[in-house]
């Protein structure tokens, strides 16, 4: 270095330090030339190309020349009159030890020193503490405070100094936590759980002293035990467990669920859609399975349940409404609509209501309608009966063996048995005096001491014991069969023979004269007809419509004569 650099060095140092740009102190301000700000600058320059010797603090310590201004600068609020320095960015060791220690915490409860004597002034009218006053105290209301009585006097509690924490301490979400009130929990929930146990082992040997409990209930009540050991600690989200009645709400799905593309492992049952996650038919419809007892029938099974029935009805109306010259719409207006169905709704009942009312009213019948129901008529009944595992009836009576709407076990002339309960040889009879004769006075062993085997006690008995022959053999009822058949063929020929004769043999004069005899019948018949017709249909006679006999041809062509058209145009001038 030369003696000209030196020379500038000196003149640079001798410039106003870093902290008083713009001011050396609060009292003289002095701003900086612009001169003196390049020569500042360079001065910058060579300390931080290692020209010049860095700049030192107040404690004799070089300042790093790349430190930013922002740091190394003493703010204005703490001292602008030192020199630069790196003091304000170190632990401040008079600063810390004014804070409190992070384990101190605010002491709670009373105070363990002696209770006071005598009510002192100032303190609370109620207990006699001397750190709250009365409108303070949590204590219950005396009927005479201890300002007055003088006894009673409650300990005072610890006054709450008011703690300087530091940044760590404030910040501590377990200062003050005391791990013994967590220790008095567990104590409380063993001894419940120690009780829980006692009970169930009691109720155990009671039970097995009993010999009611089998195997299996004792497994099952094992379970259970494990089941009370383990649910009071369930807490997770999405569910609300209740280990009283054993009942799990759940407001998310259960991850145990089968999916939807699991259930039908076909290629061609329901198609799944992976993108929505929608499977809209039923997987389980080519297995025959019925869709209300699988767990699962499809999305459309259950988009077509609750309001949406109701929406598609609500949608109907609007559209036969909007038929009918009603301007609604379900979207544009579906307040106006929903009024106008409730009050279609309400007028179509009262419309039923009147018409159910007019029929009652003309024809009867309300005390019918009136009935309880079936159900109740025939199921309820107020008899007790209690079976034991058998089936045996213990206590009540047994249920009544139901019978016919037909009359049972009634007896006549003396009989004492009923028809039906003898049979002998294909004919029914009396028991008690094997009489085969119906409505028969009864003679009673006379009449079972007698030969009835002579007597025929029905012609149509006699009629089949006339025609009964022996068994024909398959050869001569195929011979009979055949014989049959040719005679009915000869009898066909010859009614086809005498038919064409007689048509041949007929002349035309008689097939005009039966033509005009059913022209006339025709015409009675007519008249007869729009007489019937005028006549209130309460009033005609019983089966006057009913035609019994098979028309002739004749009759039929008069019909075809006789018969009005519609589409006729002369048929208006029928009647002139």
């Amino acid at each position: 270095m030369n003696e000209q650099q030196q020379q500038q060095l000196q003149q640079l140092q001798q410039l106003p330090n870093a902290n008083s740009e713009g001011m050396v102190g609060l009292d003289e301000p002095k701003k900086m030339t612009r001169e003196d700000w390049r020569k500042k600058k360079e001065l910058e320059e060579q300390r931080k190309l290692g020209n010049a010797p860095a700049e030192v603090d107040e404690e004799g310590k070089d300042i790093n020349p790349h430190i930013p201004q922002y740091i190394s600068s003493v703010p204005w609020y703490v001292d602008p009159s030192k020199r630069p320095t790196l003091k304000h960015q170190r632990p401040q060791q008079e600063r810390e030890s004014q804070f409190a220690p992070i384990c101190d915490w605010y002491k709670r409860g009373v105070q363990e020193a002696s209770v006071a004597t005598k009510f002192r002034k100032g303190a609370c009218e109620n207990c006699g503490a001397l750190t709250h006053k009365k409108k303070d105290c949590l204590e219950r209301p005396r009927k005479v405070g201890a300002r007055f009585t003088g006894t009673g006097i409650a300990p005072d509690e610890h006054s709450q100094v008011q703690l300087d924490l530091d940044y760590d301490g404030k910040r501590d979400r377990w200062n003050g936590y005391d791990p013994e009130e967590h220790q008095r929990i567990v104590e409380e929930y063993a001894k419940v759980d120690l009780a829980k146990r006692t009970l169930k082992a009691q109720k155990l040997q009671d039970e097995l002293a009993s010999g009611k409990l089998d195997q299996t209930e004792r497994e099952h009540n094992s379970e259970d035990e494990d089941e009370d050991k383990y649910a009071d600690d369930i807490d997770m989200p999405g569910q609300n467990f209740d280990s009283k009645r054993r009942i799990t709400v759940r407001n998310l799905r259960i991850r145990e669920d089968t999916a939807k593309y699991l259930r039908n492992l076909d290629p061609n049952s329901a198609y799944y859609d992976p993108k929505t996650r929608a499977m809209r038919e039923n997987p389980y419809a080519n297995t025959g399975m019925n869709p209300d007892e699988v767990g699962y029938a499809g999305d459309n099974f259950a988009r077509y349940s609750g309001d949406t029935i109701t929406m598609a009805q609500t949608q109907l109306f609007a559209w036969e409404a909007y038929e009918r010259g009603s301007e609604v719409h379900l979207q544009a207006d579906p307040t106006k609509l929903e009024v106008l169905h409730n009050s279609f709704k309400v007028k179509k009942e009262d419309f039923k209501e009147q018409q159910r009312d007019s029929i009652l009213e003309k024809y009867g019948g309300d005390e019918h309608l009136n009935a309880p129901p079936r159900e109740l008529l025939l199921a309820q009944t107020e008899d007790y009966v209690e079976y034991s595992r058998h089936g045996a009836v213990l206590k009540g009576l047994e249920k009544a063996v139901a019978r016919s709407k037909y009359e049972e076990d009634v007896v006549i002339n003396n009989h004492t048995c009923i028809w039906g309960s003898y049979w002998k040889e294909g004919f029914w009879g009396y028991k008690c005096c094997r009489s085969v004769v119906k409505q028969s006075y009864c003679t009673g062993d006379t009449g079972i001491s007698v030969n009835t085997t002579d007597c025929v006690p029905f012609e149509e008995g006699l009629e089949y014991a006339e025609e009964e022959e022996p068994p024909k053999s398959l050869l001569e009822m195929h011979r009979d069969k055949m014989v049959k058949e040719k005679k009915k063929k000869k009898k066909s020929k010859k009614n086809k023979k005498h038919h064409s004769d007689s048509s041949d043999s007929e002349s035309e004069e008689k097939k005009k004269e039966k033509l005009k005899k059913a022209l006339d019948a025709e015409d009675k018949r007519i008249k007869q007809m729009e007489a019937i017709m005028q006549v209130d249909e309460r009033k005609r006679p019983y089966n006057s419509l009913l035609e019994v006999k098979a028309p002739t041809e004749e009759e039929m062509e008069a019909f075809r004569m006789k018969r009005c058209r519609a589409d006729d145009p002369m048929a208006s001038f029928l009647g002139q």
